[in-house]
């Protein structure tokens, strides 16, 4: 194989890295302030791209005009979701917060599963089999679309936690919860709102990931483990770290698939999450203690 088909099948990888780093933010952004790990995440996902794929088979609609309507259907469905159900459980022991969020889980796996069975469905654009040419390369013109909405969507992300007043009012809630509870601040009501933007996040990865991949109801418990991984190697709590374990993954998958099988890209992600916990625990931009 040639030095410029291995370099193409890396880059492959590295576009669909970004697209994961975005579904593992939503999980980071919300760990690193309510302090709670979404394990409905991955179906959460797999909700957005049902959706994306009823709504294109019903009106022809490309996912990408999707993406805007679904961020803001699925950080509604967020913040709903953890004002109601989530808030009350908030200061119960851990394996109460796991047990209701795997409740949520199931529910949406089972659900999707009785709507539309266990059959694998997709969606297919126009230019879903065009390519860009660079010099000896061709590069997926559908990865690379979907990889510069995903950094654009995380640019949105940062900016949103930089430079609006709520998004540093979330940011002192988790710097100091004391603290922003002393001055006056809304925590629940910021709770629900970084709930709502994580899951956004999830909802936006979830319309560009019909564009890549087929989808079921049991991808679900996949994705969720998948972003788990990229968190954890990225370092939980970091949005940098999201998008860096994402593009990692995303790498070591193309080249197990290239090197190996197909079938062993799981086996070389963990074996990456192994080593990244043998040298740095904390993950690559995380913070000790």
């Amino acid at each position: 194989m040639s030095f410029e088909a291995v370099l193409n099948i890396i880059l492959s990888g590295f576009l669909t890295g970004l697209v994961y780093g975005l579904m593992a933010l939503g999980l980071s952004v919300i760990f690193g302030v309510v302090r709670i790990v979404n394990f409905a995440h991955g179906e959460l996902m797999v909700l957005a791209m049902y959706l994306t794929i009823v709504t294109f088979v019903a009106t022809g609609i490309d996912p990408l005009w999707m993406i805007v309507p679904v961020a803001f259907v699925f950080f509604g469905l967020g913040y709903v979701l953890q004002r109601g159900l989530i808030n009350p459980f908030i200061n119960r022991p851990e394996h109460s917060q796991f047990m209701l969020l795997l409740a949520v889980a199931l529910v949406l796996v089972n659900g999707l599963l009785v709507a539309f069975g266990p059959d694998a469905r997709n969606v297919q654009v126009d230019y879903s089999l065009e390519s860009y040419e660079v010099g000896a390369m061709l590069i997926d013109k559908v990865r690379v679309i979907c990889a510069v909405v995903a950094l654009a969507a995380c640019a949105v992300l940062f900016a949103i936690f930089r430079f609006t007043g709520f998004g540093k009012a979330i940011r002192a809630c988790a710097d100091n919860l004391h603290g922003a509870r002393v001055v006056g601040l809304n925590v629940p009501h910021l709770y629900g709102l970084t709930f709502g933007l994580g899951t956004a996040c999830v909802g936006v990865a979830g319309v560009l990931l019909t564009l890549l991949v087929d989808v079921t109801p049991a991808s679900g418990p996949a994705y969720t483990l998948l972003a788990f991984v990229i968190v954890i190697i990225g370092g939980l709590g970091s949005m940098v770290g999201a998008l860096a374990g994402g593009v990692l993954i995303g790498v070591s998958e193309s080249v197990a698939g290239l090197l190996i099988t197909p079938s062993a890209k799981s086996m070389l992600s963990f074996a990456l999450l192994i080593l990244v916990l043998a040298v740095r625990p904390q993950g690559l931009f995380g913070r000790r203690g």
